[in-house]
């Protein structure tokens, strides 16, 4: 029987520590499977989910708790998904781009949990303006919007944040998931 893993890592980045990580994986009969992983703020920082015999568990996690001494702190935890859906559930893309200042990710993020939206992915930066060089905050999301909620009230609701918080919004609902 096979058990899916899916692991936080994060350390002090420096060589190697992806092939640490993979090593141990690999000496306990795992497949990785997909990860995303980045330099971030002087850190390394990953999701990783893998693949491993049902039987491998124990002596996978007790190895994983090891790489602390390599500098990286790995949780992992059991995937378990449903995979029951009365409906399916919509794709949706989220870009934004505005002035950086506090509260931008905590107003989207605080309406579209309130619709029910699941945030799968979030990538978000901060970079200069092209003529002013005043900080511009920017980001993209990819959204899981269950069938019961109402993309036409999101809408509605995320353009009015846009306009409160004088950023530019843009939301595209596409196929299922």
């Amino acid at each position: 029987m096979e058990r899916s893993l899916v692991m936080t890592i994060i350390g002090p980045d420096k060589p190697g520590l992806v092939d640490s990580l993979a090593a141990t994986i690999r000496l306990h009969n795992g497949n990785w499977l997909e990860s995303r992983m980045c330099h971030l703020g002087g850190q390394f920082a990953g999701l990783l989910r893998v693949q491993i015999p049902a039987s491998q568990e124990p002596a996978l996690l007790e190895a994983l708790t090891h790489l602390h001494n390599t500098g990286l702190q790995v949780m992992a935890q059991s995937d378990i998904s449903s995979s029951v859906l009365t409906k399916p559930d919509t794709l949706a893309t989220l870009e934004l781009v505005g002035q950086d200042r506090p509260g931008i990710v905590s107003e989207i993020s605080r309406t579209l949990a309130g619709h029910g939206v699941n945030v799968e992915e979030l990538q978000s930066e901060c970079v200069s303006a092209p003529m002013s060089a005043e900080p511009l905050f920017q980001a993209r999301a990819k959204l899981k919007i269950p069938a019961a909620c109402n993309t036409g009230t999101l809408r509605r609701d995320l353009e009015k944040i846009a306009s409160d918080l004088m950023v530019d919004i843009t939301f595209a609902a596409g196929g299922t998931a």
